[in-house]
């Protein structure tokens, strides 16, 4: 488990809103590691946040960067039931959670946005 940074993108609920961000990441070559797109936002962990950022804000979009918890464990509903269960028994509160599974090593890679990333960091270190 880890901290890392994503960025939280305001988008508008209308078509072409993601193909217009993804343009623009595109054209500046940003590299996008994980990407969460829910209604009116999008979460993506990228290679230079705090240039994307600024990318970002240039063409008027609303954004900020968040501390988040990058969690990789075998995709089992056990290990995932174990990290989730243990963040909420101390307190913390997991507001949202995307992720990937990779089918030939078996694992899950998950990003966790926690109210605490501190405390959670401390509870597997």
């Amino acid at each position: 488990m880890e901290k890392v940074q994503e960025l939280f993108v305001i988008l508008e609920d209308k078509p072409r809103a993601l193909g217009e961000l993804m343009k623009i990441l595109s054209n500046n070559d940003v590299k996008i590691l994980s990407i969460g797109v829910f209604v009116d936002s999008a979460k993506l962990i990228v290679n230079e946040p705090e240039e994307t950022k600024k990318l970002l804000l240039s063409h008027n979009y609303a954004v900020e960067i968040r501390d988040v918890l990058k969690v990789q464990i075998d995709n089992s509903p056990k290990e995932l039931a174990y990290i989730t269960e243990r963040i909420g028994h101390v307190g913390i509160n997991i507001s949202h959670a995307y992720g990937t599974t990779n089918a030939r090593t078996n694992q899950l890679t998950l990003i966790l946005d926690v109210a605490d990333v501190k405390t959670a960091l401390s509870l597997f270190s």
